[in-house]
């Protein structure tokens, strides 16, 4: 590539660049200040009519103050600390596993109907302070679950001492006699 080739491809990415500029600034003539000489000259005609109006941008100024206005740092520095502030008040302190929505939706193994879910598998709990009507397999499982005796064991035992409704005081009584 030739020397007068290098320049002439500089002067025209020169040229486009400076093209994208004007297009991004816009036209000076369509600005609604009194300067339409430079985007410079607006501005600083935008800051004494903000300023003579009585506003001005003070960083310093708290909260409900009507007659100043924060830098756009300032603003971004306040949504930033509220965000997190929200945040810390719906979390409660969470530890970090837990402290965003997804994280919770994860715990719950991301299921819509957690607490259907729970209810159910609580529902399927022996119980020890209240009756239950179970079916035989949830019968024979509950036994095996807590190592008891199976009711056909049962019976046959009790087949196997005999009836314990006896009198056995008069079995007694009888066998002195």
């Amino acid at each position: 590539m030739s020397l007068e080739s290098r320049i002439v491809s500089l002067a025209q990415t020169i040229g486009g660049d400076i093209k994208g500029l004007r297009t991004s600034q816009g036209t000076l003539s369509a600005l609604n200040t009194t300067t339409k000489t430079s985007l410079v000259a607006a501005i600083n005609e935008l800051v004494l009519m903000i300023g003579s109006a009585g506003a001005s941008i003070d960083d310093g100024a708290g909260n409900g103050s009507t007659t100043v206005t924060w830098s756009a740092y300032k603003i971004f520095d306040s949504i930033e600390a509220a965000k997190a502030s929200v945040k810390a008040e719906l979390t409660n302190g969470a530890a970090a596993a837990l402290d965003t929505l997804n994280e919770l939706a994860a715990a719950l193994n991301n299921d819509p109907s957690f607490a259907t879910t729970i209810a159910g598998e609580i529902a399927n709990r022996v119980r020890f302070d209240a009756a239950q009507t179970l079916t035989s397999p949830q019968q024979a499982q509950a036994r095996t679950n807590i190592g008891a005796a199976a009711a056909s064991d049962v019976s046959g035992l009790i087949t196997g001492l005999g009836t314990y409704d006896r009198d056995y005081a008069a079995d007694y009584t009888a066998a002195k006699a």
